[in-house]
């Protein structure tokens, strides 16, 4: 069994966002997200793939489609498969996100 700890997940990049791999498999992946304040993850769209969104720490500005809307600690949103989407921390903390892909693009 794979155990993981999302304390352990806590690795920034100065130069972009950081993408942190928890889990892998041929149909979904998870990953945690690090933001440096300023950091974006900029609006883009998966044509078969559904994303799930949950804030673990810190505060960002999510987009799904032409809606944008602030979200902080324990709330989510879902990017369904061809709706473009993304991610800006626009505060001066940083932001956490655990990420779920499926089915996985690779």
């Amino acid at each position: 069994m794979d155990v993981v700890n999302l304390a352990d997940s806590v690795q920034f990049n100065p130069e972009k966002m950081k993408k942190n791999n928890l889990f892998q498999t041929e149909r979904f992946f998870c990953d945690v997200y690090c933001f440096e304040p300023g950091q974006e993850q900029k609006g883009h769209i998966h044509g078969a793939q559904d994303k799930i969104y949950l804030v673990i720490e810190g505060e960002g500005t999510f987009q799904v489609g032409a809606d944008k809307q602030i979200l902080g600690p324990g709330q989510g949103t879902m990017a369904p498969a061809g709706e473009e989407h993304g991610v800006k921390n626009h505060t001066n903390q940083r932001l956490r996100v655990l990420v779920f892909v499926a089915p996985n693009p690779s």
